[in-house]
């Protein structure tokens, strides 16, 4: 599992995520630094939105191909979506045979090649020279999709790093990484479970720490799901967005029979992006078909207005806030308004935890899987450490204090230890 090569070069750690990228520098002192990266704003993060944007500009009668990542490129494609391409989820496709190549503005792309795109304008950035460090870069214990080829998935991310420049790159499974870090607050040697909530993936590891020792921590046994946080945002849309904008309703053609909307631009909303590439004159004027023999057209304007006015990232912050607000409050509401339409509805934590059973169920299996690849029960684990932003949600918390015991489960550097893990690794 484990491939970290040491090197004299400086060390970093990268989190190449689904969602958000991560970039950790290992000073000399054997402490870390977490790279920051700007906003159009003028602030900064220590994240960047795992998003890269093309498009043309034109000066002094030439077009020239321009590019921008994380929130650049949100603004660069909300400035003109039918002009731009907005690439995200890169991460996704890795494992999958199918994708190997995407045309940007008539140029042939391999998802190598867009990966490489954003990785060496993130180094930029960070203020690092791809050549000039020992890069770890962490990948999940299963990789996104139906038949995911975890081989090829490895093989294509280490390909990415070489195109952008990178020459000396090891490998760390993101839940060891986890744990490294984790292994900072260890004395005395411990079998941990490390659960890790990334944007597109789930990761749950077993391993034995023995800090005394100088080695590397022993990896008992994985598992992993291809769901994380996003999926909680879409079942509040699923629940109650979708049915407002006419997610159910029928249409007839022609006088014929009634004929259900269609489902596929509901399954768009998973994704904000997703609403944003229907902006298109077929689409929207097969909406208007549709909404013209609607029982109810005045839902399905409701989403043609969301899509034609690109309100769909100011949606999804709406959706979020709710959902943050919800790890700490027994209730709130869901604020969203567009110029025709608007929501004002109070969302329980009961309710939000009963649409969200089914996927909590999927991480109690993963976890049991894990378990049983170590070959050890739920009372043979002294700790367990959350790492992502959906180890904040109380059921997702609950799954583990009730398993494990409330007195070994362990929260901290939601966002970065896996960064910083990669960039400790076989260095601690």
């Amino acid at each position: 599992m484990n491939d970290i090569a040491f090197s004299e070069k400086t060390r970093i750690g990268i989190d190449f995520g689904t969602t958000n990228s991560v970039v950790v520098i290992r000073q000399p002192d054997g402490t870390t630094r977490t790279a920051s990266f700007k906003r159009p704003d003028a602030t900064s993060a220590e994240t960047c939105r795992t998003l890269l944007c093309f498009w043309h500009e034109e000066s002094r009668g030439r077009s020239t191909r321009q590019h921008a990542i994380g929130a650049e490129a949100i603004e660069a494609y909300l400035d003109d979506p039918a002009e731009s391409r907005l690439i995200m989820s890169m991460k996704s496709y890795l494992a999958q045979a199918s994708f190997r190549e995407t045309q940007i503005f008539g140029q042939r792309m391999t998802l190598e090649s867009l990966i490489a795109s954003f990785l060496r304008e993130l180094m930029a950035q960070a203020g690092v020279s791809p050549d000039s460090c020992a890069v770890t870069v962490g990948r999940p214990i299963r990789f996104v999709g139906d038949g995911a080829d975890d081989a090829l998935g490895e093989r294509r991310l280490r390909e990415s790093f070489s195109q952008a420049g990178f020459t000396d790159v090891s490998t760390l499974m993101e839940p060891e990484a986890a744990g490294w870090k984790f292994a900072q607050r260890l004395t005395s040697p411990a079998t941990v479970l490390v659960a890790d909530f990334g944007g597109g993936t789930s990761d749950f590891s077993v391993m034995r720490f023995d800090p005394a020792s100088g080695k590397p921590p022993e990896a008992l046994g994985h598992a992993g799901v291809g769901l994380a946080g996003d999926q909680f945002d879409y079942r509040i849309i699923d629940n109650i967005v979708s049915p407002l904008l006419g997610r159910d309703s029928v249409y007839r053609v022609m006088g014929g029979s009634p004929l259900p909307v269609p489902i596929e631009w509901y399954t768009a909303l998973a994704r904000w992006h997703r609403l944003s590439l229907m902006r298109t004159p077929k689409t929207l004027n097969d909406m208007a078909e549709v909404a013209r023999g609607a029982a109810e057209p005045e839902l399905i304007a409701r989403l043609i207005e969301l899509v034609r006015e690109q309100n769909g990232q100011s949606l999804y912050r709406a959706v979020s806030d709710v959902k943050s607000a919800l790890s700490s409050s027994d209730r709130a509401t869901l604020r969203f308004s567009q110029k025709n339409f608007s929501i004002e509805q109070e969302v329980t934590r009961e309710a939000f935890e009963q649409w969200i059973a089914p996927d909590l169920a999927q991480f109690e299996d993963s976890v049991s899987r894990a378990l049983a690849r170590a070959q050890i029960d739920s009372n043979a684990i002294d700790r367990v450490f959350m790492t992502g932003g959906t180890s904040f949600v109380p059921a997702v918390r609950a799954l583990f204090t009730r398993r494990f015991g409330e007195e070994k489960v362990e929260l901290g550097g939601e966002f970065v230890s896996v960064a910083e893990g990669l960039a400790l690794a076989n260095h601690a």
